[in-house]
């Protein structure tokens, strides 16, 4: 287990990554405008899944692969990045068909687990925390008390925890802001647009900021 003064340490560093909006809280924050709360908190369970999956990876010596590799790292980051612009094309040219979405707000079982694979993908190729895994985390765990996997999982699953509270809270704030736009057909198209093109744009700052040695 790990020490509770590292916890805390892990935490503190974690909770300043965390609120610092990125790939998965802008993400969360897009669908919350165009499609509502449902699939915003999905969304955030998809990320918070694929982030775990790092976090394995991490804890199964993958992590320094990534960490080492400018290759692997860069791969990961422009799949990440062309998945984002995907979506965000998707959702423009979809924004014609928010008003109905918005007439129930319950997606159909197909369409919720579709979002939640949409927000696995994102959380897993999320290149700010594949960096932050594979180069803060295992700063923090006490070789000399063994159990070397036990405690990176125990980290991230702390990290999760702070993660999915505050995505959730990013997406339930932008979603109250949708309700505005229910009443025109035209407003409701200009979010789903906005959304899609924030999407892109993204993908495209994904793509060409990050490590690059």
């Amino acid at each position: 287990m790990v020490s509770t003064d590292r916890l805390l340490a892990f935490a503190a560093m974690s909770s300043l990554l965390i609120v610092i909006p990125g790939p998965s809280v802008l993400f969360v924050i897009g669908r919350a405008l165009a499609q509502g709360r449902r699939a915003a908190l999905t969304t955030v369970v998809g990320n918070t899944l694929g982030a775990y999956v790092l976090v394995v990876a991490v804890a199964l010596g993958v992590g320094a692969v990534v960490e080492r590799s400018v290759l692997v790292f860069t791969g990961l980051k422009l799949i990440g990045a062309a998945y984002l612009v995907y979506l965000g094309v998707r959702a423009f040219r979809q924004r014609g068909s928010l008003r109905e979405a918005f007439a129930g707000d319950a997606p159909a079982a197909h369409g919720s687990l579709r979002t939640l694979a949409e927000g696995f993908a994102v959380g897993v190729a999320n290149p700010k925390t594949i960096v932050f895994f594979a180069a803060v985390l295992p700063q923090f765990v006490d070789r000399g008390a063994g159990h070397v996997t036990l405690q990176m999982l125990e980290l991230g699953f702390v990290f999760n925890v702070i993660a999915i509270v505050s995505d959730s809270a990013w997406g339930l704030v932008a979603a109250t802001t949708r309700g505005w736009f229910a009443g025109s057909p035209r407003r409701l198209s200009m979010v789903g647009g906005t959304g899609g093109l924030a999407m892109i744009g993204l993908g495209v700052t994904v793509a060409v900021t990050g490590r690059k040695n």
